[in-house]
């Protein structure tokens, strides 16, 4: 990566040098280097109070150090197959130099990349010594993306900005240089990890494993110096598939031999290779439960074939039954996560993840966290996101998730007066909410929402979205609404105020915004089915996909109650399960998840039912407005000494373009829902406003 450096300080002025360990630092600005001993790399210790770096060759810089001037990053990639290192790095400033420390190359690698964040306020401001050190080592990004264009859900499922950055014309790439500038792009935000197909492994997907090794190999070499592990989503049917047995069951020896045989070849070819994304026994997806296995067992026996290489399985607990019957109110497919796997908690192996959606649906804009998430105390779990928009406007709308995804982090089991808040001073979540399980144990997970389009994710402002998750993976407690600001200004620097000033206003609570205008009070979905985009609000009604709204004359939602419903809210620690299980106690925002209600309920703020759905729809659309109208008015300052006339032409027309599609869904959604509520209870708006 000297190389890199090189580039930079001809670019942006200043000059860097390579020096060996003993030699001068003298008039340099920045200081990068490895601490090491005789033993090898050992953790940056945390500094005593008081403490500052210094840069005497005798002292802490024992390693070779990289002295360069503002801009820049050095350090050569990990040996593969090299355990996984201390990560964190020691920023020092003494009299407006900067020494970054660290254990390994990654950890200097992400001190720089703080620096460069920083920007001019790394150089100024009084004496310091800081300790920097990622919350959680397990920092991944799944990408779903197929090898062969798929007649249903394309090149990338549930992608929303053009086809695939490693796949065209049904094979890996020729030229991977977009991938080299994505894997730059997740290092600097803190990702550490990608798995990059698909979790519903088809045929052609599948031979990744096997044939197309050697180009996933080429894939994993783009991604190695950045510090970032490729992992392989596969198919619990490859024995079968791609090895000939007449069974995948995991008890078999055979099946077990065959799996053993394919990751001695995996790693052979790629020594740090990460692992495997298993989707099993579910939504048609091949699994244990075809021989009368569970989940644990079929976990256990991929772990046992890849932990000799340190590898990993990633086990999504994504299973529910899809084919159920709607008119079977007993069934609830929010608890099939919980009944699946809580059981088993204790059994899987410790290289098996159990990987977690946030909520116990799938990626609503509402949903409460997911019961699993506490019930394995004894199972390595990790949260999984979505960082793709699929039922979020689909990178159509302007929709920034890191509040949603602040919110969920920060939920604490241990009830909602707990004493158990992030500490902002020590940044460390509490053990009991979401980040201070998650962290120490499976890590963080997201599906991205990356592809081929001019502007990597579709809309250029879902960028703030892949910013925001890589830094939150970091630090979970760190402030979304900072994080926006953040990457606003690395993304327009030099921006006008007012340019500033509209993008936070667009972005800040568009999260809220999108729910106003879209599915009420928690009970999600309402969508056209397939494809999730627009309203239907009774599109997956009848259906057996078990995602249902139940609106009849009389109220709406779920009763997932233990008294009466389906005890769903009793999955739930205590005081969590008596808050949800009471009207009277059960958050508003949260109300019809949990409960069926008249749609002349009153809520906390005093509105019934029925006018918070009216009222919502209606602001929805106003705000929308507001963003058209934000955006219009900074359209001739946009370009600048950081953005050409046409970069900036190309932007404007595409985010003018984007949020004219937002205004008029918008309106589709508040016309459809606001319509259909009217004519189911008959209750009109109070304000006297148009429904049709």
């Amino acid at each position: 990566m000297a190389a890199e450096v090189a580039a930079a300080t001809a670019a942006h002025g200043g000059s860097f040098s390579r020096l060996e360990s003993g030699s001068g630092v003298a008039d340099a600005d920045l200081v990068l280097t490895i601490i090491e001993d005789d033993a090898g790399p050992q953790p940056a210790a945390a500094p005593a109070p008081g403490d500052h770096a210094t840069t005497d060759d005798n002292a802490i810089l024992r390693g070779g150090c990289v002295p360069i001037t503002r801009d820049g990053v050095v350090g050569e990639p990990e040996a593969a197959g090299e355990p996984e290192a201390d990560e964190s790095f020691r920023l020092s400033r003494d009299d407006g130099s900067v020494v970054v420390e660290a254990a390994c190359d990654r950890g200097l690698l992400y001190g720089f990349f703080h620096v460069v964040r920083l920007g001019e306020a790394a150089f100024s401001g009084p004496d310091l010594v800081e300790r920097h050190a990622p919350a959680t080592a397990m920092r991944m990004l799944d990408h779903w993306d197929n090898v062969a264009v798929h007649a249903v859900m394309g090149q990338v499922e549930r992608g929303y900005a053009g086809g695939s950055i490693f796949y065209d014309d049904g094979a890996v790439r020729a030229d991977l240089s977009r991938v080299e500038a994505y894997a730059r792009l997740l290092a600097s935000t803190g990702i550490n990890r990608v798995a990059i197909n698909n979790v519903n492994v088809h045929a052609r997907e599948a031979r990744l494993l096997t044939d197309d090794l050697p180009h996933v190999a080429r894939i994993a070499a783009a991604f190695r110096p950045w510090g970032i592990r490729v992992h392989l989503s596969v198919s619990f049917a490859a024995p079968m598939t791609l090895g000939g047995l007449d069974t995948s069951d995991p008890l078999d020896p055979a099946v077990a031999d065959w799996w053993r045989d394919a990751a001695d070849r995996v790693w052979a070819q790629i020594p740090d290779f990460g692992g495997f994304v298993v989707k099993a026994d579910s939504e048609g997806q091949p699994g244990p439960f075809a021989y009368g296995r569970d989940h644990a067992d079929g976990a256990n026996m991929l772990a046992e074939a890849v932990a000799p290489h340190g590898g990993l399985v990633h086990w999504r607990a994504f299973v529910y039954d899809h084919r159920q019957d709607w008119r079977d109110r007993s069934t609830d497919r929010a608890r099939a996560a919980h009944d699946h796997f809580a059981p088993l908690d204790g059994r899987f192996a410790e290289n098996v993840i159990v990987q977690v959606k946030y909520g116990p649906m799938d990626f609503q804009v509402r949903e409460p966290a997911s019961p699993v998430l506490a019930a394995m105390p004894r199972t390595r779990v990790a949260l999984e996101l979505q960082v793709t928009q699929e039922y979020t406007g689909q990178q159509k709308h302007a929709v920034y998730l890191g509040r949603q995804w602040s919110e969920i982090l920060d939920f604490d089991f241990t009830g909602p007066d707990s004493d158990g808040d992030a500490d902002s001073a020590s940044r460390i979540p509490s053990p009991t909410s979401v980040a201070g399980i998650v962290a120490p144990s499976g890590g963080i997970v997201a599906v991205s929402n990356v592809g081929d389009d001019e502007f990597w994710t579709g809309h250029p402002f879902a960028q703030a979205n892949l910013y925001a998750y890589g830094r939150l993976t970091w630090d979970p407690a760190a402030d979304a609404v900072g994080l926006l600001d953040e990457w606003i200004s690395l993304t327009f620097p030099g921006a006008p105020a007012d340019v500033v000033d509209a993008l936070h206003t667009i972005l800040d609570e568009s999260w809220e915004t999108y729910e106003r205008y879209t599915s009420p009070l928690g009970v999600g979905f309402m969508v056209r089915p397939g494809h999730h985009y627009g309203p239907d609000v009774d599109g997956y009604e009848y259906t057996p996909w078990g995602t249902y709204h139940f609106a009849d004359r009389d109220g709406i939602g779920v009763d997932r109650t233990v008294a009466t419903g389906t005890g769903y809210a009793g999955l739930y620690p205590e005081p969590w399960a008596s808050v949800y299980e009471s009207l009277e106690t059960c958050p508003d925002e949260l109300l019809l998840f949990f409960h069926h209600v008249p749609y002349t309920h009153v809520l906390r703020s005093g509105k019934t039912v029925i006018q918070h759905i009216y009222d919502t729809h209606f602001e929805g659309v106003e705000r929308v407005e507001e963003f058209v109208a934000a955006w219009e008015r900074v359209l001739g300052s946009l370009s600048g000494d950081a953005m050409s006339d046409d970069d900036a032409a190309r932007l404007a027309g595409r985010v003018s373009e984007r949020l004219a599609e937002q205004r008029r869904s918008a309106i589709e959604w508040r016309d459809q829902i606001n319509t259909y509520f009217y004519r189911k209870s008959g209750i009109p708006d109070e304000q006297g406003r148009t429904i049709f």
